[in-house]
């Protein structure tokens, strides 16, 4: 058994307004689990993406995210879940205009590859990205996979 408060847990550089990774702290070693807090406007993701091979159910605990899927919309308010399967393209959004907390559960642990699509300025479209360290341990980055471009900075 292993327990955690959840503040004590050192937030991690991540798109997020906060990020806490639960995962290590308790010990999972089937699971990947984290905690987040979105800001109106914030994303848990760098974009919209899709999990090869991992589940994610995401539980609304304060606020709501509205997910953006191949199906349209979809609204989870507090005390909801959703579920993505391995394969489903989404990307939630906080649209409320208070701050949102919730859990997001994966499973399993390491989901393989996540296929990622951002808006890229210079290819006029969405095109798929990768996600690396712009300052090692103080900032992250995604960057166009067609064009080379730098379209997000993340502290």
């Amino acid at each position: 058994m292993e327990k955690v408060r959840i503040e004590e847990i050192d937030r991690r550089i991540d798109v997020s307004t906060l990020q806490r990774p639960l995962t290590d702290a308790l010990g999972a070693s089937d699971i990947a689990l984290n905690y987040y807090e979105l800001a109106p406007g914030d994303s848990p993701a760098y974009g919209y993406h899709k999990h090869e091979e991992q589940e994610e159910v995401f539980l609304v605990q304060r606020g709501e995210l509205t997910f953006e899927t191949e199906e349209g919309e979809v609204v989870v308010e507090e005390g909801e879940a959703i579920r993505f399967g391995p394969g489903e393209y989404q990307q939630g959004v906080n649209t409320g205009t208070e701050r949102t907390a919730f859990l997001a559960i994966g499973a399993p642990r390491d989901g393989g590859d996540v296929e990622i699509l951002r808006e890229c300025e210079g290819c006029g479209e969405r095109t798929p990205h990768t996600v690396e360290w712009a300052d090692p341990g103080e900032s992250k980055q995604t960057r166009c996979l067609d064009c080379d471009a730098v379209t997000g900075r993340f502290e």
